[in-house]
């Protein structure tokens, strides 16, 4: 998201402007407001007497609140301006604006603030594809609130702009004011947004809760963090903000909160998103890894539907609310186009428990992963090797690939050439090595099959061995990216090996191999280690999965380096990506451009990069993690700290865990 721009969000509900505050329509930019992945507002333009005015500045405090200062325009550095406007907005359940006009002159004045408006009702893909709308829409005008209606067969959606005093018409409202000097005018609008499906099954809005009045609870739960890099202290803070930000709470577990995707094409349930963030944050904010496998839980796939890419005991890709979702112009929500999110699922519930002890959560969750480990072993294999693979079923409008690097093209040979499908790759069989190693563990230990815990043990040892055989390439020192649809290793060196060091899949012998190629120069940027290694034709520091560096990605390359206790490796990638996030206000962004690293360059944000997103606001908590060695063993929180020297002395003070609080110092 352009640096221009500014937003504000709590939950599923955000906000995109302009420096002034405005929303302009007939932008290629995410800009509106937005809510359950529709746009309620694709205009709201301020105006004093007919002109625009100028800005002096914009600031969004914490995450839900934005306040611009805006005077007239004078057209000449000679005369100052004599009016100001202060226009402070929250977001929540729909959008609130306060308006403030101060006459600073020494005469009265008559002015006529107006404020333009239109809802385009285009779902988030819409805005992302510039698709056209073929519902129909209607305006009603009352004394107190204009009302913009969409509606297509059974789904509506409404927004009433409501400003008391103002003159309103279908399009507009406007208040004349008259001011003495040294006088200011105040007045308040709100937008209110639903939603109602007049079907069989009716369903109203959801309503938000008022995540704001919780920041001060949800920073007071999390770990303090005490060092001597004042850049180092920041970035946890933006870090914690940004994941309250992106809370929401599902309608199955109202009172219990989990992460969107990402602001804004993401703002919605993510499988493997949701997973991963909620990894990196369990020993901050254990309640996201619970609610996320609650709700994935409660949408996991119970029959085979090619449309959507299902079928029994699969972890969802995607829950979306828009208008092509439902109509089925895209996947219907939910939609089941990943191959990951099913192991990593196991994954992290087996890490949770480890953490919280929450046995109650890990019994009720049984037959749910039952049914993942049963997808694994019956439904995953396309292709009778042994290995998770993945083709989509619905060629039209379902995703090509479905691995963590889902773009069309992020399967693909060093010279450029697509890998043919189905695609294994090799990451993905890690996920499955490990989800099976610690399913056995819940199995054994927690569920009393000790029959299905040697089951799982076996699998998983079987799995390494043939994934080694297969995958490894002797002569270059690496994992192959993937498998072919004609079981070809595809060649190219990326990052995902280490992702293979996270899982723990990799002997012992090919570690180092694996270490010197991640922090080799084509590869490690010197911002982080990027998605594919420079020095290949199909390498691109532009491309989306191809030449980039992804803070997550780079998060669990270092877990994977400290696990096998590479820990000088993993520091050094912690301390540039904390140094990155100095220099981009200490928010890191969901990808960077992979130039490298230079004296007087700071990082480049990837052009269209969410900003928050998830799994790089949870990218810093597990770099902490790795660097302080923290491991929960029974009921004791184990610490193996590193030595930074550019960090110093660092502390984690009140880690949560079913030790109680635990704090640890370095």
């Amino acid at each position: 998201m352009r640096a221009d721009l500014v937003n504000i969000l709590v939950g599923s509900t955000f906000v995109v402007s302009d420096t002034r505050g405005d929303i302009r329509p007939g932008t290629d930019e995410a800009t509106g407001l937005f809510y359950r992945d529709m746009r309620h507002l694709s205009r709201w333009e301020i105006r004093l007497n007919g002109r625009e005015l100028d800005s002096l500045s914009a600031t969004t405090i914490e995450y839900d609140e934005a306040v611009f200062y805006l005077i007239e325009p004078t057209g000449t550095v000679y005369r100052n301006p004599t009016v100001s406007l202060l226009r402070r907005r929250f977001v929540g359940d729909g959008m609130h604006e306060q308006l403030e006009v101060t006459n600073h002159g020494i005469e009265p004045i008559h002015l006529e603030l107006s404020i333009l408006f239109a809802a385009d009702f285009a779902d988030i893909f819409e805005v992302k594809d510039q698709l056209a709308k073929v519902g129909e829409f209607h305006q009603v005008v009352g004394d107190t609130r204009t009302t913009l209606t969409y509606r297509r067969d059974d789904f509506s959606r409404e927004t009433s702009v409501l400003a008391p005093g103002a003159f309103l018409t279908e399009e507009s409202l406007t208040y004349r004011v008259e001011l003495g000097p040294a006088q200011t005018w105040r007045t308040e609008l709100q937008v209110a947004v639903g939603t109602q499906l007049t079907g069989p099954t009716p369903r109203r809005a959801l309503h938000q809760p008022d995540m704001a009045a919780g920041l001060d609870d949800w920073l007071a739960a999390a770990p303090v963090l005490e060092c001597g890099w004042e850049d180092l202290t920041r970035t946890y803070r933006r870090s914690l903000v940004d994941l309250a930000a992106l809370r929401f709470y599902p309608e199955s577990f109202p009172d219990s909160s989990l992460p969107a995707a990402g602001l804004p094409w993401f703002m919605a349930l993510f499988g493997r998103d949701s997973l991963i963030t909620s990894y990196q944050a369990l020993p901050f904010m254990p309640e996201l890894a619970r609610t996320t496998l609650r709700a994935l839980a409660a949408q996991q796939a119970t029959e085979a539907d090619p449309f959507r890419d299902a079928d029994p005991g699969k972890i969802l890709h995607e829950l979306r609310h828009g208008e092509l979702t439902y109509f089925g112009q895209r996947p219907q929500s939910p939609y089941y186009g990943s191959c990951d999110a099913t192991p990593l699922f196991l994954v992290v519930l087996d890490e949770y428990e480890r953490w919280t002890g929450d046995v109650a959560t890990v019994r009720a969750l049984e037959p749910a992963a039952r049914a993942a480990l049963a997808w694994m072993d019956e439904h995953a294999d396309l292709t009778g090797s042994g290995y998770l693979d993945y083709q989509t079923r619905n060629p039209e409008s379902g995703l090509v690939n479905q691995c963590w690097k889902d773009s069309w093209n992020s399967i693909v040979h060093p010279d450029g050439r697509l890998a043919s499908h189905p695609h294994a790759t090799c990451e993905i069989q890690g996920y499955a090595f490990d989800a099976r190693m610690r399913a056995a563990r819940l199995a054994e230990q927690i569920w009393g099959d000790a029959e299905l815990a040697a089951t799982l043990r076996a699998s998983a040892a079987k799995l390494q061995e043939r994934f080694v055989n297969d995958f490894y390439l002797p002569d270059e020192g690496w994992y192959a990216l993937a498998l072919d649809g004609e079981r070809t290793p595809v060649p190219t060196l990326t990052s995902n090996i280490g992702h293979l060091l996270w899982s723990g899949i990799v002997p012992e012998e090919h570690v180092d191999d694996l270490a010197g190629h991640l922090m080799g120069e084509r590869l490690f940027s010197g911002w982080g280690v990027r998605t594919m290694a420079s020095g290949q034709p199909a390498y691109n520091p532009l491309e989306y999965h191809n030449g980039t560096v992804w803070p997550h990605d780079n998060a669990l390359i270092a877990a994977g380096l400290a696990r096998y206790g590479r820990t000088e490796a993993a520091a050094r990638i912690a301390v540039a990506l904390f140094e990155a996030a100095s220099q981009v206000n200490y928010r890191l962004p969901e990808a960077l451009v992979g130039y490298a690293r230079r004296p007087g360059h700071p990082p480049v944000a990837y052009p269209s990069a969410c900003s928050p997103q998830a799994w790089a606001a949870g990218t810093p908590l597990l770099l902490l993690r790795a660097l302080l060695g923290l491991e929960p063993e029974g009921d004791r929180l184990l610490s193996r700290p590193v030595q930074v020297d550019a960090i110093g002395w660092l502390a984690l003070r009140g880690i949560p865990g079913r030790w109680g609080r635990s704090d640890t110092t370095r």
